[in-house]
């Protein structure tokens, strides 16, 4: 497994991490899955306190107690669970962040977590503060580095401005390339990296059935599945190329529900980084590009 640095800080993170959200109910199959992804090489994993309401973050600070120094340990704060059970609300308050990293970090059952995100903003948020938190957080020794989770520009352009982050995690893949825009090429020049989510866009570019997604109906969006099927190499190979072949990228989170999807996930992987750059530019000129409409 190949890695990258984050400029920002002083760990290297994979090429392919772990995405947790899709881990199952079952602790020990939850178990098992992370434990194949960190001997595979995908060792940064990446959770939030939002799953499962905690039990996520349980599961995975069980998996790792005898190899906590063997892994990238990433989380999320910013949804506020309310008391009565009946949903969450967003938080991005300083005293909200300095409370739940506590709760987060003895769910992990470890005393400090890589990557700290916040799991979505909107420009009208209290940046200022919420990045104090962080500073606070990082100052104490109970993260090593933050990040956000953004796909507007108009957000990912303040924070820069006022305290550029370690990541940004956001949506990209063949049916979502609105950060060819505006952000990756101004990430590019800077010393944030991006950590992809949906870059299989929920299964829709390999097998499951067609459905809308953002502006493109399910006709458009089957024709984009044919056309990666239709080539030597699998659909998640291509896609995987296609999101590491960005230079702002630094690595792609992916879900895994079964230890044989990490195998699979792995094969493509190493399909992937056989396939030339010119041949995924290629395939990018022949698909659609889409565009941000709002918060630029």
């Amino acid at each position: 497994m190949n890695r990258r640095t984050l400029p920002l800080v002083d760990f290297q993170i994979p090429e392919i991490s772990l995405g947790c959200m899709s881990l199952p109910e079952k602790k020990n199959e939850g178990i098992k899955i992370i434990q194949a992804a960190i001997s595979s090489g995908i060792n940064l994993l990446d959770t939030a306190d939002l799953y499962q309401r905690g039990f996520n973050e349980e599961m995975v600070g069980e998996a790792i107690q005898d190899r906590r120094d063997q892994v990238i340990l990433a989380s999320k704060v910013g949804n506020e669970w309310r008391k009565d059970g009946s949903g969450w609300d967003w938080n991005p308050k300083k005293e909200y962040i300095l409370r739940a990293v506590d709760a987060s970090l003895s769910r992990l059952k470890t005393d400090y977590i890589d990557l700290y995100q916040l799991h979505g903003g909107t420009i009208e948020d209290p940046w200022e503060e919420t990045l104090e938190a962080f500073e606070i957080l990082k100052k104490e020794g109970k993260i090593r580095a933050f990040g956000i989770s953004s796909i507007r520009p108009n957000v990912i352009r303040k924070v820069m401005e006022l305290n550029p982050p370690a990541s940004i995690m956001m949506q990209y893949s063949p049916l979502d390339r609105r950060p060819e825009e505006v952000v990756f090429p101004v990430l590019e020049q800077s010393e944030t990296r991006v950590l992809v989510r949906g870059a299989f866009a929920k299964g829709l570019l390999i097998d499951k059935q067609s459905s809308d997604f953002l502006s493109y109906h399910a006709d458009k969006v089957k024709a984009m599945k044919d056309f990666l099927n239709s080539f030597i190499y699998s659909a998640e190979s291509l896609l995987i190329r296609f999101g590491l072949s960005q230079k702002a990228v630094a690595s792609l989170v992916i879900g895994a529900s079964s230890v044989g999807q990490v195998e699979k996930m792995m094969r493509a992987y190493e399909e992937g980084m056989q396939i030339e750059e010119d041949f995924i530019q290629a395939i990018r000129r022949k698909l659609p590009a889409n565009h941000y409409q709002d918060h630029r």
